[in-house]
C-alpha cells in the first residue's frame, strides 16, 4: 500500500487503487500470453512426440519383418514354391505333398499380413519393396492360379487378397521406375561416418 501511494505521488491524478488495477491487467496480460505460449509450447512437444512414436513404430515393425523372412519355415516353404512354374496349376501343386500346399498357405499368410501393415501404413511399400519386392511378386505370380482355386472352393474370394494387392502394389510400383537389384541401385552407398 505504501508504494501504491508513493506509485501515486509521482504520477499526478493518479491515485493508489487505480495504480493497483494498473498492476493487476499487467499481470493478468502476462499471465494470458504465458498461457498461450505454454499451450502452443505443449502442442509443438506432443507433434514432435507423435513422430518420435511413429518413427519408432515403423523401426519396430521393419525389424519384426526382417525376423519374418528369417523364419526357417517361411525359408523352406519359399524353397519349395520356388521351384514351380509360374502359375501353376493347383492340381501339379497338390500332387507335389501337403507339404507344398502348406508352404503356398504360408506364403500367402506371410504376405497377407505384411501387406495389411503396408496398407495401414505401419510400415512403407519402399521398405517391403526394398526387403522382399521382388520374391513377393514371384511368389503370386507362382501361387496365382492356386490362390483363385482355393478362393473358389472355399467360396472366400477374400483369401489372400492383400496377398494379391501387395503384390500388384509392388508390380506397378517397379514398372513405373527403372528397378535395378540393390547390389546395382547402391553400389556407390558408404556409411555416414
Amino acid at each position: 500500500m505504501v508504494s501504491s501511494m508513493v506509485a501515486a505521488a509521482w504520477r499526478p491524478g493518479v491515485g493508489p487503487h487505480e495504480d493497483y488495477m494498473a498492476d493487476l491487467a499487467t499481470l493478468a496480460n502476462i499471465a494470458e500470453i504465458l498461457g498461450a505460449l505454454t499451450i502452443v509450447g505443449g502442442a509443438v512437444f506432443g507433434v514432435v512426440q507423435i513422430r518420435e512414436f511413429r518413427t519408432q513404430r515403423r523401426e519396430a515393425v521393419a525389424v519384426e519383418l526382417i525376423r519374418w523372412f528369417h523364419d526357417p519355415h517361411l525359408a523352406h516353404s519359399v524353397n519349395l514354391i520356388r521351384e514351380l512354374p509360374d502359375g501353376v496349376s493347383p492340381e501339379e501343386l497338390r500332387s507335389k505333398g501337403p507339404e507344398y500346399e502348406s508352404a503356398a498357405v504360408m506364403i500367402s499368410t506371410t504376405y497377407e499380413t505384411i501387406a495389411f501393415l503396408v496398407f495401414r501404413e505401419l510400415t512403407s511399400l519402399a521398405m517391403v519393396r526394398e526387403l522382399t519386392g521382388g520374391l513377393a511378386v514371384v511368389m503370386w505370380r507362382k501361387l496365382s492360379r492356386w490362390t483363385d482355386t482355393v478362393r473358389r472352393e472355399q467360396a472366400q474370394p477374400s483369401w489372400a487378397e492383400w496377398f494379391q494387392w501387395l503384390a500388384e502394389q509392388l508390380a506397378r510400383d517397379s514398372a513405373q521406375k527403372e528397378a535395378y537389384p540393390a547390389y546395382q541401385e547402391f553400389a556407390d552407398w558408404r556409411p555416414r561416418k
